[in-house]
């Protein structure tokens, strides 16, 4: 398991690599700007506390830096901490058995595929199928998808419909009765969807290219 000292130092690395403080890389990624800062490590109890996943990606997206190379910054010369993690091809996604109402994995027919431990045990793996999502994502890729991340609107997602239908796709905007899709193939147009007609909704946090 990776330690809470391994995960801070390698944010402050990543900061100092894009040439920014802490709290620079926190606004950068769109978070509060004390996010980072040492004094939100523990707790007033001295309890420690560590940045969550979602943050993390969240600054690998604002920064355009890689997965691995945030690893490499956590471990430098140790091999990385990883487990194993369920993974499923996108094109067999929309049979039932797969997932449970909240879009967690669930039953049988997972293949596994090894993932850094960064302590978020709910996220899963898709492979990517044929080329309606390119060019963000191409045939054969690998997305980690999270259903308990806070999705917001220009998150990427992954949604599955009452029908079977799994796509991923863009939040443009989300209200009570309808969710907007933006569709990541210039080629393929935008969805609107009955809020009613939606079974789950994931975040994808990352994506392994």
């Amino acid at each position: 398991m990776l330690s809470h000292e391994q995960i801070w130092n390698a944010i402050d690395a990543l900061a100092a690599r894009y040439d920014l403080s802490p709290s620079g890389l926190a606004r950068k990624a769109g978070l509060d700007p004390t996010t980072f800062n040492r004094s939100k490590r523990a707790g007033a109890d001295g309890r420690l506390r560590w940045p969550s996943t979602e943050s993390i990606a969240k600054v690998l997206d604002a920064t355009g830096a890689s997965l691995d190379e945030f690893m490499s910054l956590i471990t430098r010369n140790e091999r990385p901490a990883s487990r194993s993690i369920p993974l499923i091809g996108f094109a067999q996604a929309g049979n039932g058995g797969f997932f449970d109402d909240g879009g967690f994995p669930v039953g049988t027919g997972w293949d596994e595929v090894a993932f850094p431990d960064l302590g978020d045990d709910r996220v899963y793996a898709l492979e990517i199928s044929g080329d309606s999502m390119q060019p963000l994502y191409r045939d054969g890729d690998i997305i980690i998808v999270s259903p308990t991340a806070t999705i917001r609107r220009g998150d990427r997602v992954v949604v599955k419909t009452t029908d079977g239908e799994v796509m991923a796709k863009e939040l443009k905007r989300r209200t009570a009765k309808s969710v907007e899709l933006r569709s990541l193939n210039p080629d393929h147009g935008d969805r609107v969807l009955p809020a009613s007609d939606i079974a789950w909704m994931a975040r994808v946090m990352w994506a392994s290219q």
